[in-house]
């Protein structure tokens, strides 16, 4: 699965229901969690951890020119370990709602961004791809099921 930002172009590529949406996971103990969502000036002074891929694009666009403002302590690739810094005190934490444990007993919590920032997913496979049949089959229902409104 990509992002929409990235080059679709060399792949076969079914767009996802839906959009995941971005926000701000921090320890519920961090003294902006009281707060319901973050504009860009609430973060331009709290150390950010950042997914690699979405600051290229989704996030720089988002903050507009004060990206170059921000202070990044980290970048991740798997969120899991986004979550592990965050969850440390390390700092607050770009990424997607979700993809981090904020339930009850989780010491962190999620806030979307304001304006809101949503991403839609792809599901790629390569060009003139060779499936087994379980994943032909797989193929075909997924192309079925987006095409019905």
């Amino acid at each position: 699965m990509l992002v929409e930002s990235n080059d679709l172009s060399k792949y076969n590529h079914l767009p996802l229901p839906g959009a995941d949406t971005w926000g701000v996971i921090l320890r519920r103990d961090h003294p902006l969690a009281q707060k319901e969502a973050f504009a860009p000036d609430d973060l331009l002074d709290v150390p950010l951890i950042c997914p690699r891929q979405g600051l290229q694009k989704e996030l720089s666009h988002w903050f507009r020119e004060k990206v170059d403002r921000l202070n990044i302590a980290a970048t991740y690739n798997l969120a899991y370990n986004g979550g592990v810094l965050a969850r440390e005190g390390l700092g607050c934490m770009l990424s997607f709602d979700k993809l981090v444990d904020t339930g009850a007993d989780s010491p962190l919590c999620f806030r979307p961004l304001t304006p809101p920032l949503h991403s839609k997913l792809f599901l790629i496979w390569k060009k003139y791809a060779v499936f087994s049949p379980a994943a032909e089959i797989f193929l075909k229902a997924l192309q079925s099921s987006s095409a019905t409104p």
